[in-house]
C-alpha cells in the first residue's frame, strides 16, 4: 500500500468515526434528557468529546500532510501531533470532567424519571454503530501491522499514526462505556437506587481519563522526537554498513518527523582509499536502498568521519540503553514496530 493510500485510509477511518459519533451523541442526549439518566448524559458527553476529537484528528491529517517549504524544510508532519495532543486534552477535560462530576451529583441529589426504554434502545443502536466504526479501524490496524511485520498489539503501541491509534482506542472505549452505562441503568432500574447510575457515569469518566492519558503521552513522545524501533534501526544500520566503500557506521540517529516521514542521519567511516566520487556514489546508493526498503524515509544524511584511535568500532555517540528507556518506548519508534 502506497503512502498516499495509507493517508487516504486514515482520513476515511477518521471521517467514518466522526460521523458515527455525531449521530450517536444526538441520540444519547435526547435519551438522557428524557430519562434523566446520568450514565446516558455522560455517554452523550463522551460522544461529543469523540466527535470533537475526530474533527481535530482530521485537521491533524490535513495540516500535517502539507509539503515542506523554505520556513519548514522538514515539512509539517509534527503539527499533526499538536492537533492530536489537543484532541486528547479535550477528551480529558470535557468528556471525563463532565462524566465524573455529573456522576457524583447524581449519587448525591438526582432523581431518575424512570423512562428507561429510550435509553436501552439508544444504547443498543449506538453499540451497533460503534462496532462498525471499530471494525474499520481494526481492519486498518491489522493491514498496517502485516505491512510492518508486527503484531497488531505491538503496532498499536508503537505506531506514529496517532489518528488510527486514537480512533481505535476511542471506539473501544465507547463500546466499553456503552456496556457500563447499560449495566448501571439496568441495576438502577431493578433496584430503584440511583447509586448504580451515578457510579456508571463516574466509571465512564475514568475510562475517558485513561484513554486521554495514553494518547497524550504518545503524542508528547512524538513531539519531543522519537526514533524508529530497534528492529528498524538495526536494518538501516545493516544497509549502510553493507555499502561497498563503507568500513563501519560510527553513529546512526533517526527521528520520526511525522506519521509517514523519517529522518536518518549517520556518521560513516569510509575505506581509507575511497575517493570523493566513491563517497558521493555511496551516499546516493544508501538513499536508494533505504527508501526502497522503507518509503517513509524522506531524508538521509551521511557524514563521512574518521574513526578515533582506539574506538574499537564503538559508536561515537552513545544513546540511552534499551533497558533504561521508559516502558512506552522500549522498542523505540513510531509507525515502525
Amino acid at each position: 500500500m502506497s503512502e498516499a493510500e495509507v493517508k487516504t485510509e486514515s482520513v476515511g477511518t477518521v471521517v467514518v468515526a466522526g460521523t458515527a459519533n455525531l449521530a450517536i451523541a444526538v441520540a444519547k442526549l435526547v435519551a438522557g434528557l428524557i430519562s434523566g439518566s446520568a450514565a446516558m448524559l455522560s455517554e452523550a458527553a463522551h460522544s461529543v468529546a469523540d466527535t470533537t476529537t475526530e474533527v481535530l484528528l482530521y485537521l491533524a491529517l490535513r495540516r500535517g500532510a502539507r509539503p515542506a517549504d523554505t520556513r519548514h524544510p522538514f515539512g509539517y508532519g509534527k503539527e499533526s501531533y499538536v492537533w492530536a495532543f489537543l484532541a486528547a486534552l479535550f477528551t480529558f477535560v470535557a468528556g471525563a470532567g463532565f462524566a465524573i462530576t455529573h456522576g457524583v451529583t447524581t449519587i448525591l441529589v438526582h432523581e431518575h424519571t424512570g423512562a428507561y426504554l429510550a435509553s436501552y434502545l439508544v444504547l443498543a443502536i449506538s453499540f451497533v454503530i460503534e462496532s462498525v466504526s471499530l471494525t474499520r479501524a481494526v481492519r486498518q490496524v491489522r493491514r498496517e501491522s502485516r505491512r510492518w511485520r508486527s503484531s497488531p498489539r505491538r503496532y498499536l503501541r508503537l505506531t506514529a499514526d496517532t489518528t488510527v491509534k486514537a480512533v481505535f482506542l476511542e471506539d473501544s472505549a465507547a463500546l466499553i462505556g456503552l456496556l457500563i452505562a447499560g449495566v448501571g441503568l439496568g441495576l438502577s432500574h431493578l433496584t430503584g437506587d440511583e447509586l448504580y447510575d451515578g457510579v456508571a457515569s463516574i466509571l465512564i469518566g475514568v475510562l475517558l481519563l485513561a484513554v486521554a492519558t495514553i494518547l497524550a503521552r504518545s503524542n508528547i513522545s512524538l513531539l519531543v522526537g522519537r526514533a524508529v524501533s530497534e528492529r528498524v534501526h538495526r536494518e538501516i544500520e545493516r544497509e549502510l554498513a553493507g555499502l561497498p566503500t563503507v568500513d563501519r557506521v560510527d553513529t546512526l540517529m533517526t527521528m520520526l518527523l511525522g506519521p509517514e516521514d523519517i529522518l536518518v542521519a549517520a556518521k560513516v567511516d569510509f575505506h581509507d582509499d575511497a575517493t570523493g566520487a566513491d563517497i558521493e556514489t555511496a551516499a546516493d546508493e544508501a538513499e536508494r536502498r533505504l527508501t526502497d526498503r522503507y518509503p517513509e524515509i524522506g531524508y538521509v544524511f551521511l557524514d563521512p568521519t574518521r574513526s578515533m584511535p582506539g574506538a574499537g568500532g564503538q559508536r561515537a555517540r552513545q544513546t540511552q540503553a534499551e533497558d533504561e528507556r521508559p516502558a512506552d518506548q522500549e522498542a523505540g519508534p513510531g509507525r515502525q514496530p
